[in-house]
């Protein structure tokens, strides 16, 4: 093959992983945005607003868009029973735990609740729901 071969094949190659990359990130975050509609909608409101002094919103909230992703899937995985402050607002009605999600549900819902409405926040991977499932039952053991 000669040079100008090569370099087609190369960029052909780039471009079909590009492609890819970017169809799967958008199905997860459509996964993602299923999985909130029958799990979280009720709580949470269609605008990630939450109920006042009852259930936290998600929409603009500096624990979601924070860096703290082993919490985030914590919550979801194993559910939150605690009165919690949320930038300056109490919030008192329980998290149920999803233990049925997989990760890369997980993964998927986060990443849509980090991406909607006004937030901006990075994507979750699947290995960091995984690490986060992880450390967490090295924490529930002690």
């Amino acid at each position: 093959m000669d040079n100008s071969k090569i370099r087609c094949f190369v960029i052909g190659a780039l471009m079909m992983f590009l492609f890819v990359s970017i169809k799967t990130q958008a199905q997860n975050v459509e996964n993602g945005k299923k999985i909130y509609e029958t799990r979280c909608l009720v709580c949470h409101q269609a605008d990630g607003g939450g109920v006042p002094n009852m259930n936290a919103p998600l929409d603009g909230a500096t624990n979601v868009v924070g860096n703290d992703i082993t919490r985030l899937v914590r919550i979801i995985k194993y559910g939150f029973n605690e009165r919690v402050e949320l930038d300056g607002l109490y919030y008192s009605n329980s998290m149920t735990p999803n233990p049925d999600l997989t990760p890369a549900q997980i993964s998927d819902v986060l990443s849509y609740i980090r991406s909607s409405w006004s937030n901006k926040a990075t994507k979750v991977t699947t290995v960091q729901v995984q690490q986060g499932i992880k450390g967490s039952q090295k924490t529930s053991t002690k």
